[in-house]
C-alpha cells in the first residue's frame, strides 16, 4: 500500500464517522448543548471539517473549500474568515448556527473531495516535505496530515458521543 492510499483511506473513515454522526438529528439536536460549555454536534462538525479544510488546503497550495467554494456565505457564521474554531470561548461556539444538516455534510463532502483529489497526486516522497518550521523539529507533509487525521477523528468520535446521549433522551 502506497502513503497516498492510506490516507485517503484515513480520511475516508473520518468522512463515515461524520456522516454517521449527523444521520437522522434534527436541526434542534445539530445544535443542542448537553450543558452550557458543551460543544454540539453541529459545532464538532463545522470544525473538524474547518480543521480540515484549512490545513490541507495549506499544504496543498489550494484555495479553502469554505471560501472558494461559497460556504462562508451560505452558513453566515459570525466569525471571521480564517476561524477553524481552535481556541474559540464557550460563548464564540454558541454562536454557530448551522442552517441545515445538509449544509453541514455538503461542506464536508467538498473538503473531502478536495482532501482526496490532493492526496491521490502524492507520492512517498513528497512525505518528508518540510511544510512548517515553526516547530522543532519542523512539520513535514506526512506529518501534517496525519495530525489532520488524528484530530478530526477526534472529534468526529466526540460528535457520535454526543449524539448517542441525544438519542438516548429522544
Amino acid at each position: 500500500m502506497k502513503g497516498h492510499e492510506l490516507l485517503a483511506d484515513a480520511f475516508g473513515r473520518v468522512h463515515e464517522a461524520v456522516h454517521a454522526a449527523v444521520d437522522g438529528l434534527d436541526l434542534d439536536q445539530l445544535h443542542r448543548r448537553l450543558d452550557d460549555d458543551a460543544n454540539p454536534v453541529g459545532w464538532l462538525v463545522w470544525h473538524l471539517t474547518r480543521v480540515q479544510d484549512d490545513h490541507v488546503a495549506e499544504v496543498a497550495g489550494l484555495e479553502q473549500v469554505w471560501s472558494g467554494q461559497g460556504f462562508e456565505a451560505k452558513f453566515g457564521t459570525p466569525y471571521p474568515t480564517a476561524a477553524v474554531g481552535y481556541g474559540q470561548s464557550s460563548h464564540e461556539v454558541g454562536k454557530l448556527n448551522v442552517p441545515s444538516v445538509e449544509l453541514l455534510t455538503g461542506y464536508h463532502d467538498a473538503v473531502h473531495a478536495q482532501t482526496l483529489a490532493y492526496v491521490g497526486t502524492l507520492t512517498d516522497g513528497d512525505f518528508d516535505r518540510v511544510v512548517d518550521t515553526r516547530w522543532d523539529p519542523p512539520v513535514t507533509l506526512g506529518v501534517r496530515l496525519v495530525s489532520v487525521v488524528n484530530d478530526t477523528l477526534q472529534h468526529a468520535g466526540q460528535a457520535a458521543y454526543v449524539r448517542g446521549i441525544l438519542l438516548r433522551e429522544a
